[in-house]
């Protein structure tokens, strides 16, 4: 039987290289690779990569034309210090937070949403 193991994540973008540094900063990563196209970033749970798109237009959160199709979860002890060190690193904090005692939405430097989180078990 065959076995199947989530290895990376991949997420478009205009222009890879800031994404992945914030990504990188963000997980205690590092760059791996890197092109003008494709900039793939180590962390200690696998991979994550940021693909040039042509025309990418980022998603609209909380609502909007653009839904936002997948999001990251990032596990955290501190929700407050974890959030103004995402900021710090260039994500923004939007306005609609639905549980913020639970988790915070932030969107990355190329408008994916991802929430850091203290629900999730190691």
């Amino acid at each position: 039987m065959t076995t199947y193991t989530l290895a990376a994540s991949s997420l478009d973008c205009s222009d890879p290289g800031p994404l992945a540094d914030f990504w990188a900063a963000l997980l205690g990563g590092e760059v791996a690779f890197s092109s003008e196209d494709f900039v793939g970033v180590k962390h200690a749970r696998g991979w994550l990569a940021a693909i040039r798109v042509e025309g990418y237009e980022p998603p609209t959160w909380p609502g909007g034309d653009r839904p936002k199709q997948l999001h990251l979860d990032v596990s955290v002890d501190d929700l407050d210090v974890a959030q103004a060190r995402a900021v710090e690193l260039g994500a923004t904090a939007p306005a609609n937070q639905p549980q913020p005692d639970r988790w915070r939405v932030l969107l990355d430097p190329a408008g994916h949403p991802f929430c850091l989180t203290t629900q999730i078990p190691d």
